[in-house]
């Protein structure tokens, strides 16, 4: 990335952005408090909101439902427009955030119909769903206690017994977990509004008619791995990792990802974590030992997302993510945005940047600067404020949150004691090589497998 793309993706943010989230704010206030205590304040706030997008193909329907929720009325058709319309203001925002982005980088987007087919489920566990987002919206998060959190544990088990809405009972579950380590929220200071908001939305959006995902198609070729960005939460855990798809019998490489999750504790953190995903040997060994992957008939969502199947896959020629990066970022196509992931905070966009200078906490480029994000580094990879410190170069994802831009690193290269390090977030996907590390491990004991060994000793009874 040239200091001049830095320089114009730094300029303040595109017109419209900041009202944009000044209406998404005045929402959320109305939500924290409740939709059945507004008040005249918040009620304007909605009616703004709703006048926004007044000309847009919601507006009919988000204004009938402001009237609606304004008078008392809290149905569940109301509470779908409304989560629509702040999903797609948003989405305008993301929108805008994104082309900026691409304009700075000059990277060629994907215009196809990001949107598909929703799953076949079974209605009455989306209606499960929504009964709970319906209480919570008429409570606010200020009236959320013990009670009305533990209401959702039935809908959260049910709908983890069904394939298909997995990931919706993840979203809710993560969202119950942090609300009953919360409660009662009417005691806290402050709380995360916007989250918690997002994570409403999502949700509410994807309970009406359940996922949906799009028609995937069947790709083959050479996966170049970039990174692996590790998403945590106390009960689960995803390795996303970004690639550039290299189609068999030609075709322009592109930009992808592929995911795996596991369900875990709180106890298993730091590297122990990878051995949650011993499900996925080949994916692992390609992110321990940098080596590229050949894949055969890996189904793709429109969005980009590979879904990934192990036993199509295989380990290829040794492939370095920083090579990878300067060669492959800037000609690869980019897949369009699935509708549910517009938003400005899900923004994370593969980047090469090399010859900066670098305190640890920013890099700055040709006069620019910008953030390193720090709190998005793992604990269970060797990637260190210390490393960027005397790093040279970075692959990293570019994130846009609390109105500025940040780069979170997925790999360096740096200058240690004279000689030259890489390290990458994925280097301990086979187990830590740093020593201390090996030998804290060690004296901890494998916490995973004791678990199992305890879990299977409780079925058996």
């Amino acid at each position: 990335m040239l200091d001049v793309q830095l320089g114009e993706l730094l300029d303040a943010a595109p017109e419209g952005v900041d009202a944009a989230l000044g209406l998404v704010d005045g929402f959320d206030e109305a939500l924290t408090y409740g939709f059945a205590r507004l008040g005249d304040e918040r009620a304007e706030a909605l009616t703004a909101f709703a006048g926004a997008l007044a000309g847009t193909p919601v507006g009919d329907r988000l204004g009938e439902a402001v009237a609606k929720v304004a008078a008392g009325s809290v149905a569940d058709e109301h509470l779908a427009a409304l989560a629509g319309g702040r999903a797609a203001l948003l989405g305008a925002a993301h929108d805008a955030l994104l082309a900026r982005l691409d304009a700075a980088l000059g990277r060629t987007r994907d215009t196809a119909d990001a949107a598909g087919a929703h799953a076949e489920v079974a209605d009455n566990l989306l209606a499960g769903c929504r009964g709970w987002l319906r209480e919570l919206a008429i409570a606010g998060w200020r009236g959320v206690d013990h009670d009305l959190v533990s209401s959702a544990d039935q809908t959260i088990e049910a709908l983890l017994a069904e394939p298909a809405l997995r990931g919706l009972a993840v979203l809710l579950d993560g969202l119950a977990m942090e609300l009953r380590a919360s409660s009662p929220v009417a005691t806290m200071d402050r709380l995360p509004a916007r989250r918690w908001a997002d994570l409403w939305t999502r949700a509410m959006l994807l309970a009406q008619r359940g996922p949906w995902p799009g028609e995937a198609d069947e790709v083959s070729g050479r996966l170049l791995i970039l990174g692996a960005d590790v998403h945590e939460h106390a009960t689960a855990v995803r390795v996303q990792v970004h690639a550039v798809l290299e189609p068999s019998g030609g075709g322009p490489a592109r930009l992808v990802r592929t995911s795996v999750a596991a369900a875990k504790v709180d106890t298993i953190v730091g590297p122990t974590v990878w051995r949650l995903f011993g499900g996925h040997p080949t994916l692992l060994a390609a992110l321990a030992g940098h080596r590229s992957l050949d894949v055969t008939g890996m189904p793709l969502l429109p969005g980009g997302d590979l879904i990934w199947h192990d036993d199509r896959a295989s380990a290829g020629d040794e492939a370095d993510p920083l090579a990878v990066a300067r060669l492959q970022l800037g000609v690869a196509t980019v897949p369009a945005v699935p509708p549910l992931d517009r938003h400005p905070v899900r923004i994370g966009e593969p980047v090469f940047v090399e010859g900066y200078k670098t305190d640890g906490r920013t890099l700055t480029l040709g006069g620019h600067t910008i953030a390193f994000d720090l709190d998005r580094l793992p604990s269970c990879g060797p990637l260190a404020p210390a490393l960027l410190k005397a790093s040279t170069a970075c692959v990293g994802l570019l994130h846009w949150d609390a109105g500025r831009w940040t780069l979170q690193p997925l790999g360096v290269q740096a200058t240690v004691k004279k000689q030259p390090v890489a390290a990458h977030t994925g280097d301990w996907a086979q187990g830590p090589t740093d020593p201390k590390v090996v030998k804290a491990e060690a004296k901890a004991g494998d916490v995973v497998a004791v678990l199992r060994e305890r879990a299977g000793r409780l079925l058996r009874k």
